[in-house]
C-alpha cells in the first residue's frame, strides 16, 4: 500500500518537539562594504542547510522570535538576520540598522541586498549547502531578485513582494526568467499584484497562495495573532515538501 507522503509530513511537522534545537544564539558577520551584520542562529544540526530570515520594513531579526524555530521544524537551520534598512520588531532593536549608519552608510531598501548576499556566503560557507531564502515585504522582493543567479540559493519563500524601490529599477523584468523554485504569498488585496509581478518567473515550482480571509502583508501572515495563519503554514508545508 502506497504511503502518502504528505500526510506524514505533516504528522511530523505537528508533532516535532522545539527540544530538536540544540543551540539558539546571536551571530555576526561582515557585509562587503565593512558593516557588521547581527543575526540569531537557530541550529538544528550544522549538516543541515540553512534557511535565511529576512523581515519587512521598520523591523529587525525579531519578526522571526515566534516562527523561526517552526520553520527549523522543516529540516534546516536559520539565520534571521537585521538588515540596514530596519528598526525593531519584539522589543528587538536592529543592530545592523544601528551599525550602518554609525558608518555613515546609506540604509535605503535597495542598501540591504549586500546583507543578504553576505548571509548567503555565510551560511553556504558553513557546510557547502544551498540555501532557501525567506523574505518579508521588501527584502521579499530582494530575495527574489538576489536568487536568480545566485549559484548557492536552492529556493525562495516571499511574503508580500512588490515594486518597493521607486525608479531605481523594475523587480518584474529583474526576476523575468528566474527558475529557481518559488512560493509566494501576500494579503488578499496584494494577491493580483503579486500575480502581475511574477509572471514572467519560468521555474516549474512557482506556487502563488491566496488566503481565503484578507490576510496580512509579510511573514506576519505566520504568527499566532493572524487569524488564517494556519492556512498560510499548510500551503508553506506542502511547497516545502516538494523541494525536499
Amino acid at each position: 500500500m502506497k504511503k502518502n507522503t504528505g500526510v506524514c509530513f505533516l504528522l511530523f511537522f505537528i508533532t516535532i518537539n522545539s527540544s530538536i534545537l540544540n543551540a539558539q544564539k546571536t551571530i555576526s558577520f561582515f557585509a562587503k562594504d565593512g558593516v557588521l551584520i547581527t543575526a540569531d542562529l537557530y541550529l538544528n544540526n550544522d549538516t543541515l542547510p540553512y534557511m535565511i530570515l529576512c523581515h519587512q520594513s521598520g523591523s529587525s531579526r525579531g519578526e522571526y522570535l515566534e516562527t523561526a524555530i517552526r520553520f527549523s521544524k522543516f529540516g534546516y537551520n536559520c539565520i534571521a538576520i537585521d538588515m540596514r534598512s530596519g528598526e525593531e520588531m519584539n522589543k528587538i532593536r536592529n543592530e545592523t540598522a544601528y551599525n550602518a549608519k554609525s558608518k555613515g552608510r546609506s540604509t535605503q531598501f535597495i542598501d540591504a541586498e549586500q546583507d543578504i548576499r553576505a548571509a548567503i556566503d555565510y551560511a553556504f560557507d558553513l557546510n557547502q549547502k544551498k540555501v532557501v531564502l525567506v523574505g518579508s515585504s521588501y527584502s521579499a522582493s530582494l530575495v527574489m531578485k538576489v536568487a536568480k543567479n545566485n549559484s548557492s540559493v536552492k529556493a525562495v519563500i516571499a511574503f508580500s513582494p512588490g515594486e518597493y524601490f521607486g525608479n531605481e529599477y523594475s523587480l518584474k523584468d529583474s526576476i523575468a526568467n528566474l527558475t529557481k523554485p518559488l512560493f509566494v504569498t501576500s494579503s488578499k488585496i496584494e494577491s493580483p499584484q503579486v500575480s502581475e509581478l511574477i509572471k514572467g518567473v519560468k521555474s516549474q515550482q512557482k506556487q502563488q497562495f491566496t488566503p481565503s480571509q484578507k490576510g496580512v502583508e509579510g511573514s506576519i501572515a505566520l504568527w499566532k495573532t493572524t487569524a488564517n495563519r494556519q492556512e498560510y503554514w499548510m500551503a508553506l508545508m506542502m511547497f516545502m515538501l516538494n523541494i525536499k
